[in-house]
């Protein structure tokens, strides 16, 4: 990068920063506060980045950002889609098509995600990549956002990765297996006729599991628009839980969060999720 692309990325950083509150972003605004929006140390906070490496950033130094941060740093600041390409460009990144982990977050999705402080919740593509989480879905389900390439759809690790069903009571393996193939099905089904993605992901699956290409041969179609499922929790046990969706326009993401199913004891086990936290690795969505 030029010096001259790092001072406009360090402006453009700066100037989004200015623009937002503290409660805007879930944090609270303490009595000394100097700048009118947030402060440096939030912003990384937010990304998930070292203070260091954002205080260079928006110093115009440092090395290049990654995409991967770039992703970050768009979603903590709020950024719309256009002002998220910006940034890619001021970057000398490739704007990410959206697919995958990088895939832009509408502002007002975040926001709400952001507003739901006592249940968990998260933002996923329809493959089941997730792209956000507050913590107490990281919380509840693990980091979901630290896998990478096809292995960040949950439909790939299910049919891949055996722990990826050890988080879930063997009975209910068959009826996860069947949401999730009825559920792909649809999904690729309403993406455009030239997308890739849904795509490589069936024929991946298609060519490493017998399993999916028997589950796939039976044709079920049907979105998980809401589900009632058990997970099995580290700590908590297990956990029955109705998982409720807030579709996008274009169907591509989601806005997914859990509540304790009546008639069970999930609800008295939802509150310890703060205390427990997520020092241990927990179910998948």
């Amino acid at each position: 990068m030029s010096s001259q692309r790092y001072a406009e990325l360090a402006a453009f950083l700066r100037s989004r920063r200015d623009r937002i509150r503290p409660e805007d972003v879930g944090l609270v605004r303490g009595p000394r506060r100097r700048v009118p929006g947030l402060r440096r140390d939030e912003v990384a906070l937010l990304a998930g980045a070292s203070v260091d490496y954002y205080n260079e950033l928006e110093r115009g130094a440092g090395s290049q950002p990654s995409e991967q941060m770039l992703a970050a740093l768009a979603r903590a600041l709020r950024l719309s889609r256009d002002e998220r390409d910006h940034l890619f460009h001021l970057a000398e990144r490739p704007v990410p098509r959206d697919v995958g982990a990088a895939s832009h977050v509408h502002p007002g999705m975040l926001d709400l995600l952001m507003r739901l402080t006592s249940t968990p919740a998260q933002v996923i593509t329809d493959l089941h990549v997730t792209l956000v989480q507050n913590p107490l879905a990281v919380a509840l389900v693990g980091d979901e956002t630290r896998h990478s390439g096809p292995d960040a759809s949950l439909v790939h690790r299910w049919f891949t990765d055996p722990e990826a069903r050890g988080h879930y009571p063997e009975e209910d393996h068959a009826g996860q297996t069947r949401a999730l193939v009825a559920d792909l099905r649809a999904a690729a089904a309403r993406r455009d006729a030239k997308d890739t993605e849904a795509a490589a992901l069936i024929a991946d699956l298609l060519a490493c599991s017998l399993e999916f290409a028997q589950a796939w041969a039976v044709h079920d179609v049907a979105f998980r628009r809401h589900d009632r499922k058990r997970l099995v929790h580290p700590s908590l046990g297990v956990l029955e839980v109705n998982c409720l969706n807030l579709v996008s326009e274009d169907g591509r993401q989601r806005l997914l969060w859990f509540t304790p199913a009546v008639g069970t004891d999930s609800a008295d086990k939802l509150r310890l999720l703060e205390v427990v936290g997520s020092q241990q690795v927990s179910p998948q969505q």
